[in-house]
């Protein structure tokens, strides 16, 4: 048997449960969730890095589906519930392959039923427009994680793409964490800032996750993970999710993507822009640059290093399909998840730790943010605080 086929049946038993997936965004942006336009059922390797074979072929069981909207956006809230919609939409189109999932539990029994887990995060805090109200609103609506920031700051965090303003969380930002611990809600530390991932650890009595990202000792990119920062991780018991974006995870690419960027906006687009006009302004730049390739060794060498720093029972998988324009070779689309775990095998990982990989640390960190909030709601009841009496 090859190591292709040792990962394959692995991921029968134990499949990835990835923490990271723009779907949603693409559809907006794409077809404005014209769900006939872009039927998962068939293949759309033409237009998306996902599709229900394709999931199927990579062996995801459960998927976070990220329920981003831009920072920059008029009406953000609104935005949100469009995204919260389409989501809902496809479970709905899908019953037979998706299922809604809200918790652990529900995860273990779409994997018991052969269905795949479906669970949204909010990418960004400026989601909740400062208001705890709307938080608990989206947990309500079924949003299971929050992204404290997207690629710019919001008024009460900082985030690890922009110039620092509040120095990691204000004070309705640590009301935000406590809020996120009473719901349920995991907190993620994607795309934040180090001062913030380290306030946000000091605050919360639940584990957190970091849904797509990876780190920084391997790479050095504003995304990724410190160390002194992986290794608080045993003690609060989260799980860091590794990434597979090319300039997060190769250097190389770190420095060809800021040229690339540079010249997207000298076109007059934003730079995560994925439409096919903004993509022929990538590919021209591309063919006279030739990009650097990042491969599922690449991605390893980050879990490796991940590994030693935060221990196996703190790592998992966020691949961030449809929300990068590039993709390792090996790692295209949703289907590429065997190779990552043949490469891993080959370097002497042992199966029941890729079944924590994969599966069990992704369905204990939820478990765990359940029973924070079972006793913190014991404990008092919804706040009320406001950006205005906190911060000032």
């Amino acid at each position: 048997m090859t190591s292709l086929d040792e990962a394959r049946e692995l991921l029968r038993q134990f499949p990835v449960a990835d923490g990271h997936n723009d779907l949603p965004w693409a559809l907006r942006q794409q077809v404005r969730y014209d769900h006939d336009a872009r039927d998962l059922a068939t293949d759309q390797s033409a237009h998306l890095h996902t599709d229900l074979p394709r999931l199927r072929a990579g062996g995801v069981g459960a998927q976070f589906w990220s329920v981003y909207v831009r920072s920059d956006l008029p009406e953000p809230v609104s935005a949100t519930l469009e995204q919260i919609d389409c989501v809902r939409q496809l479970i709905a189109r899908h019953p037979a392959d998706l299922r809604a999932a809200l918790t652990a539990a529900d995860m273990e029994a779409a994997r018991g039923e052969g269905r795949i887990a479906s669970l949204m995060g909010a990418e960004g805090g400026h989601s909740i427009a400062s208001s705890l109200a709307t938080l608990r609103a989206l947990y309500a609506l079924g949003v299971r994680y929050m992204t404290l920031t997207h690629n710019d700051n919001i008024p009460w965090a900082d985030s690890a793409t922009d110039e620092p303003s509040v120095g990691g969380l204000s004070a309705f930002g640590r009301e935000v964490v406590r809020e996120m611990n009473r719901e349920g809600m995991l907190v993620d530390l994607s795309h934040v800032a180090p001062t913030t991932m380290r306030d946000a650890l000091d605050t919360t009595v639940a584990p957190v996750i970091f849904s797509h990202s990876s780190s920084r000792a391997v790479c050095d990119h504003p995304r990724n993970i410190p160390d002194d920062v992986l290794e608080r991780l045993p003690a609060n018991g989260g799980v860091a999710m590794v990434t597979f974006v090319p300039k997060f995870v190769l250097q190389a690419a770190v420095d060809w993507t800021a040229a690339a960027d540079e010249n997207m906006r000298e076109h007059g687009f934003h730079s995560l822009d994925t439409t096919s006009e903004a993509m022929k302004v990538h590919r021209a730049f591309e063919d006279s640059h030739p990009r650097p390739v990042a491969t599922a060794a690449t991605v390893a060498d980050h879990l490796d290093h991940m590994r030693e720093a935060a221990g196996i029972d703190h790592i998992g998988i966020g691949g961030d399909y449809d929300g990068t324009a590039f993709t390792p070779d090996g790692l295209h689309d949703v289907s590429g998840y065997p190779n990552l775990i043949a490469e891993l095998l080959s370097r002497g990982w042992s199966k029941p730790d890729l079944a924590k990989l994969t599966w069990q640390n992704a369905v204990r960190v939820l478990g765990a943010a359940e029973d924070v909030a079972r006793a913190e709601r014991s404990r008092r009841g919804p706040s009320n605080a406001t950006l205005a009496q906190l911060d000032g």
